[in-house]
């Protein structure tokens, strides 16, 4: 029996089991392998909820319009031009475009009962502070860089002057941080905060920092960027999970 045709380069017939002891030679296959799980497993979804994953064939016509006038695609031989480039054709593409959306479908159907309790799980993650440093060696200094502020010395002279962080040449700024990421001993402090306040010296390994609350961000499900990204966190453990319980045999040596 002939070898199943993968491809042809150069006239040359590259047959699957070639191309599997390619990937196997380059360490690709396990990837390989996982994306065609994935892609099974997402169209296998897809079809046992379309009559939930009724899609608009306006829209879709629409995406693919503001494709084309996105990427200068509205001239048909440009954009038959493109399409040979993508080793791709009409049909295809506009495959790809409704496979998008019934993919976002899909995220919703298996996240909405779950996108609450996970984003209170992930909370603490999300939530952001921004905040201003001083970070010197002894908190000897940093009670005395502490009386200076409160007399009305400039904390931002005193961040560029004695801060021992890169930060001082922003005047001690680092930016909005992670309550999650941050020491428990800053983070407790933080917690019963206002913005406006100094906090310290808090003794961080061997170093002592006073530090200013600039400005609270809150997470919060309205933040439909946010939403979004907790969404795809969701359906990758989902479909993670999926992947995990299937029974896969390599038959191709």
């Amino acid at each position: 029996m002939e070898p199943l045709q993968f491809l042809t380069v150069d006239e040359q017939p590259i047959g699957i089991g070639e191309v599997i002891k390619y990937l196997r030679a380059s360490g690709k296959l396990g990837h390989f392998i996982g994306d065609l799980l994935r892609q099974k497993v997402i169209e296998q979804e897809i079809k046992a909820k379309e009559d939930e994953i009724e899609l608009n064939s306006a829209i879709v016509e629409q995406a693919a319009i503001d494709f084309r006038l996105k990427n200068q695609l509205t001239e048909p031989q440009k954009f038959q031009e493109w399409l040979v480039k993508n080793n791709t054709d009409y049909t295809t593409f506009h495959e790809s475009i409704s496979f998008g959306f019934k993919l976002d479908k899909l995220k919703v159907l298996v996240t909405e009962g779950k996108i609450s309790e996970y984003f209170i799980e992930r909370k603490i993650f999300l939530d952001r502070v921004v905040l201003s440093r001083i970070i010197v060696d002894t908190r000897e200094l940093a009670e005395e860089l502490q009386t200076q502020i409160q007399e009305g010395v400039s904390f931002e002279q005193l961040a560029r002057e004695y801060s021992l962080t890169d930060d001082r040449i922003l005047n001690g700024m680092m930016g909005a941080v992670s309550r999650g990421t941050m020491p428990d001993v800053l983070r407790a402090a933080v917690d019963i905060a206002n913005a406006g306040d100094l906090l310290g010296p808090i003794q961080l390994e061997e170093r002592y920092g006073l530090f200013r609350v600039e400005q609270f961000l809150p997470a919060t499900l309205e933040d439909t960027q946010l939403k979004k990204a907790l969404q795809n966190e969701l359906f990758e453990k989902w479909l993670a999970e999926k992947i995990q319980k299937l029974t896969v045999k390599l038959e191709v040596k």
